[in-house]
């Protein structure tokens, strides 16, 4: 070790000019605090243990070895909103559920964010009917990840697009890499609903 030590001072002592600028560039690393905050948390996110219907199936095997989200720091899942900062809506939602998942996300902790999994919480997919309800009617949503159910593989997907926005850096619009900006599809003129005749007016009483 005393070897090693004396070593390294001779051949700090020995580097002048564009040798020791080139010495400290490689082994000195400068940035910001936001940065630094923001990479702090891109690696180090709590999902909370919330599963839905058949999409918590898929959800739960991101954490084996085939997938291995403790690559990114994801593995730590919390069973209480308290202790958690992603919840992933992995399943349908139910109109008498929802009330429940926006209370539990209101109970994580600041910043917090949301995964819509599956084609049932981003759209209601294939029970497209009157006792469901999306995931973004009732709460923000940060990443939806589609398929029914979507495998391991496209969470993981949505779990790094959420982890560049916390970063920092998140991924471009397809109108954005394309150059389709100014391509939107805008109706300016305002269009007319009909109103059936026996619907209660404010101030009017003729459907009354």
């Amino acid at each position: 070790m005393e070897i090693e030590r004396n070593h390294s001072q001779d051949m700090l002592r020995g580097l002048q000019g564009e040798e020791l600028e080139r010495f400290v560039e490689e082994r000195v690393l400068t940035t910001t605090l936001d940065k630094a905050l923001h990479w702090a948390r891109g690696n180090s996110i709590f999902p909370m243990t919330f599963g839905l219907a058949c999409c918590a199936i898929e959800m739960m095997s991101i954490v084996g070895a085939r997938v291995d989200v403790a690559r990114f720091g994801f593995e730590a899942l919390r069973a209480t909103p308290r202790q958690a900062d992603l919840i992933i809506l992995s399943g349908r939602i139910s109109v008498k559920m929802a009330p429940i998942v926006r209370r539990l996300y209101d109970q994580m902790l600041e910043p917090k964010w949301s995964i819509a999994m599956g084609a049932c919480s981003s759209s209601m997919g294939v029970f497209n009917n009157y006792a469901l309800v999306p995931a973004d009617k009732f709460m923000p949503v940060d990443v939806h990840v589609p398929g029914c159910p979507p495998r391991p593989e496209s969470l993981m997907h949505g779990i790094v697009k959420l982890r560049a926005q916390v970063l920092g850096s998140p991924d471009q619009g397809w109108r954005e890499r394309y150059r389709a900006l100014g391509t939107e599809e805008v109706i300016d003129a305002p269009v007319a609903v009909p109103q059936a005749d026996n619907v209660y007016v404010g101030g009017d009483t003729a459907g009354a």
